[in-house]
C-alpha cells in the first residue's frame, strides 16, 4: 500500500502534531523555555476550539470515511466520529494562536511565522486525508470551523486571561464552569472516547491556570522591566544546557504524574466495578471523566507550579517566567 516513504512518514509526523504526546511535550516545553504569558492563551485558546469541535463530532456523528474503499493507515481514533476533523482545527489553533499572541510581544519577522504556521496546518490537514481518517470536506469544515470560531475568541482569551490570573475566585470559578461543560457533553448511541480526551483537555487547561493563579496570588510573579516589544534572545551553550535539563526533568516528572494517576484509575475502577471492565456503563464512565479530570488538574498544576518551583530550588530556572503576565 505505502509506495513512496518519505510521504507516509511526513503525514504520520503531521498526524502527531495533533496527538495527546505532542501537546504533552510541546505546551510544557513553551512554558518552561519561552514564554508563559503566550502559553497561557494558546492553552485557552486550544481548549475552547476543541471543546467545540469535539462537540460538533457527537452531535453530527458523521462517520469516518468507510473502510474499503479507503485503506486506514493509523487505526487510533478510529471509533470517533470524522466531521469536523479536530486535528485540522489544532491545526489553525495552535501554530497561528503562537503568531498572534508573539507578533506584539516579540521582534521578529512575522512572515517567516506565517510560513511555518501555514506548513504546519498543511501537514496536518494533508495527513487525516492520505492516512484515511478524514474525508476532504470533514477536514474543510475543520479548517473553516477553527477560523471562524478564532475571530471572537482570540479577543476574549486576552481578557480572560488577565482576569482568571488576578481574580481571588478563579479556582472555583474554573471548577464551577468545567464540570457541567462535561457532564452535559453531548452523548452518542455507542462509546467513543470523545468525551474522555475532551475531559483531559479541559482539565489540563484548568491546572494550568490554577498553577498560574497560585503563583500570582503568593506574590511571586512581578510586572516586566520593561514593556514589549522583546528582542529575541538566542540561547548560549550554557542556556540550552540548563533548558535541556528543565525539559527532561520536568518531562519525566509529567510521566511520572501520568502513570501514578493512571494506576489510581485503574484501582478504583477495579474496587468498583471488578476485574470485568469490557462494559462501558455509566457509572463506569462517570468515575474514568472524573479520575481523568483530577489527574490532568494535577498534570496542568505541576506544570505551572511545582516543576518551576523545582526548577527555582535547582537555580535552572529561566529569569522571565515569573515576570509574563
Amino acid at each position: 500500500v505505502i509506495t513512496i516513504k518519505f510521504w507516509y512518514y511526513l503525514f504520520l509526523f503531521g498526524t502527531y502534531l495533533g496527538d495527546e504526546v505532542f501537546y504533552a511535550s510541546f505546551i510544557p516545553f513553551w512554558f518552561w523555555n519561552i514564554d508563559g504569558a503566550v502559553g497561557r492563551r494558546i492553552v485557552m485558546v486550544w481548549t475552547i476550539i476543541m471543546y467545540i469541535g469535539q462537540g460538533i463530532k457527537d452531535v453530527v456523528c458523521w462517520p469516518r470515511p468507510t473502510s474499503p474503499p479507503v485503506f486506514r493507515l493509523q487505526k487510533k481514533w478510529s471509533l470517533e466520529h470524522g466531521m469536523p476533523s479536530t486535528h485540522a482545527m489544532v491545526g489553525i489553533a495552535i501554530p497561528f494562536s503562537v503568531i498572534i499572541y508573539t507578533m506584539t510581544r516579540y521582534q521578529y519577522p512575522v512572515v517567516w511565522g506565517l510560513v511555518v504556521a501555514v506548513s504546519w496546518c498543511a501537514i496536518i490537514s494533508l495527513s487525516r486525508i492520505y492516512l484515511g481518517m478524514h474525508s476532504v470536506l470533514d477536514v474543510v469544515v475543520g479548517l473553516i470551523l477553527a477560523m471562524l470560531l478564532m475571530i471572537p475568541v482570540v479577543p476574549i482569551v486576552d481578557s480572560l486571561d488577565v482576569f482568571l490570573l488576578t481574580n481571588r475566585w478563579s479556582p472555583l470559578i474554573l471548577i464551577t464552569i468545567t464540570i457541567p461543560m462535561i457532564a452535559y457533553y453531548p452523548t452518542t448511541t455507542h462509546w467513543t472516547p470523545t468525551r474522555g480526551d475532551t475531559t483531559t483537555i479541559v482539565a489540563f487547561c484548568v491546572g494550568i491556570y490554577i498553577g498560574a493563579w497560585t503563583n500570582y496570588h503568593q506574590g511571586v510573579m512581578t510586572e516586566p522591566s520593561l514593556p514589549p516589544p522583546y528582542v529575541i534572545i538566542w540561547p548560549s551553550w550554557a542556556m540550552f544546557g540548563t533548558g535541556a535539563l528543565r525539559t527532561v526533568i520536568g518531562l519525566c516528572s509529567i510521566v511520572a504524574t501520568v502513570a501514578v494517576c493512571k494506576s489510581a484509575q485503574h484501582a478504583v475502577t477495579r474496587v468498583l466495578f471488578g476485574s470485568d471492565q469490557t462494559q462501558h456503563s455509566r457509572a463506569q464512565n462517570a468515575v474514568e471523566l472524573t479520575c481523568k479530570y483530577i489527574a490532568y488538574n494535577l498534570l496542568g498544576f505541576n506544570i505551572l507550579y511545582l516543576m518551576p518551583n523545582t526548577f527555582n530550588m535547582l537555580s535552572i530556572q529561566r529569569p522571565t517566567f515569573y515576570t509574563e503576565l
